[in-house]
């Protein structure tokens, strides 16, 4: 694969994975719109595991603090910080891996990659967040989280498996309704992000392995590094964003995206 290609599906994986815009709406419309050959799922697999390098790496301090925390929870004690964080991530995760390994058997999943869909997802989630955005509390921060709410931004989160739809988009939604401030629920999506990620990449990454050959393996590290430094750039600024600045204009660029995809898909 050409290597521009691979910088261009690797930057738009790494800058819309967590700016609440839909990575999976915009790997799907890449070939669709501009005729480029589809990509596959190996790249796709390879610029999933960049981005998640890249959210590891952004929240390393409460990383390392829920897999401090891990073997507590498996022992049945969730008394410190670590194993609370571990456990809520751990009930966030449940439902879409459940969801999403149905879709994926069942190739409903197929089913759903198309511009229409992609549109009124956009246009649709988009104006739900900025209405949770401008409506929620700011009353909750990260240490607020408790199990009932691990599950219902787990089941939030379960809604982005249709393309479109904005995994963190969702997930943030979800937060600012439930009252948590801007930047703790993006922290929260984006800690969301890395079982839901690394669950995908094993599903995936476990059914393309055979069938890579060393130009597709060699493609994917390219891939997954362009990814990788790219999604540290979103990731980095959008957080230092919220200190001043609302989701709006992520909502803007969702709004006009959608409403020109469904010109085009009802033309």
């Amino acid at each position: 694969m050409p290597i521009l290609q691979l910088i261009l599906i690797a930057a738009i994986q790494g800058v819309t994975e967590f700016l609440p815009i839909s990575s999976s709406g915009h790997l799907i419309l890449l070939p669709g719109l501009t005729g480029m050959q589809d990509q596959g799922q190996v790249i796709d697999v390879a610029v999933h595991m960049g981005t998640l390098g890249a959210v590891v790496v952004y929240f390393w301090r409460d990383v390392k603090q829920a897999l401090g925390g891990l073997p507590l929870l498996l022992c049945g004690r969730v008394d410190t910080p670590g194993a609370r964080l571990a456990l809520g991530l751990s009930i966030a995760t449940i439902p879409v891996v459940l969801a999403g390994t149905v879709l994926h058997f069942t190739h409903l999943d197929e089913a759903m990659r198309s511009i229409t869909v992609i549109g009124w997802t956009m246009l649709i989630f988009g104006l739900v967040l900025f209405w949770a955005d401008q409506t929620g509390a700011s009353l909750k921060g990260a240490a607020d989280w408790r199990p009932r709410d691990a599950l219902i931004l787990g089941l939030w989160q379960v809604v982005a498996l249709i393309p479109g739809t904005s995994r963190s988009g969702i997930t943030i939604t979800g937060a600012r309704q439930m009252g948590y401030s801007r930047s703790e629920a993006a922290r929260l999506s984006m800690l969301m992000s890395i079982p839901t990620i690394f669950a995908s990449g094993a599903l995936l990454g476990t059914e393309v392995a055979i069938e890579a050959d060393s130009a597709v393996i060699r493609d994917g590290g390219l891939a997954a590094l362009f990814a990788f430094a790219s999604a540290l750039l979103a990731l980095s600024l959008m957080m230092r964003l919220l200190r001043s600045v609302s989701f709006t204009p992520y909502v803007a660029y969702r709004v006009i995206l959608g409403v020109g995809l469904l010109v085009i898909a009802y033309s």
